[in-house]
């Protein structure tokens, strides 16, 4: 099973929240796990998050991310999905940054890990697995 990882996700399996067994468990049935690249960054902001709300030091943020990072096997580049991610955000008036892990999943037949309400909607919509 191809799995695309979005940060909602990673973060609930990370910090042991409501849905870490249920992804948890579809996550370890995955025989390669890929994330767009701006995963990287998308990660790193809600960790940086979480120190300004003094909820964790600063390395226990490092450790978080760099965590989060090692569950992806392979980020693939926003510039081979950018025109995709657009269109359907264009079409759908959504985050193009949720598209990115849409298109992901679509073009991969993969299952999508993504603890995003409106998300799950569009992988309802363009029939693409997801585990919410």
């Amino acid at each position: 099973m191809i799995i695309v990882l979005d940060v909602s996700g990673a973060i609930e399996i990370l910090l042991q929240k409501e849905k870490r067994a249920k992804y948890d468990e579809t996550y370890k049935q995955a025989s390669w796990v890929i994330a767009p690249d701006l995963y990287v960054s998308e990660i790193s902001n809600v960790l940086w998050k979480y120190y300004k709300a003094n909820l964790f030091s600063h390395e226990e943020c490092v450790q978080y991310v760099e965590d989060g990072i090692s569950m992806v096997d392979d980020f693939i580049a926003a510039k081979e999905l950018w025109k995709e991610a657009l269109g359907e955000g264009i079409k759908n008036s959504h985050s193009i940054y949720d598209m990115y892990y849409l298109v992901l999943a679509r073009r991969n037949d993969a299952t999508l890990i993504t603890n995003d309400n409106r998300l799950v909607e569009f992988c309802k919509q363009f029939k693409v697995s997801y585990c919410y």
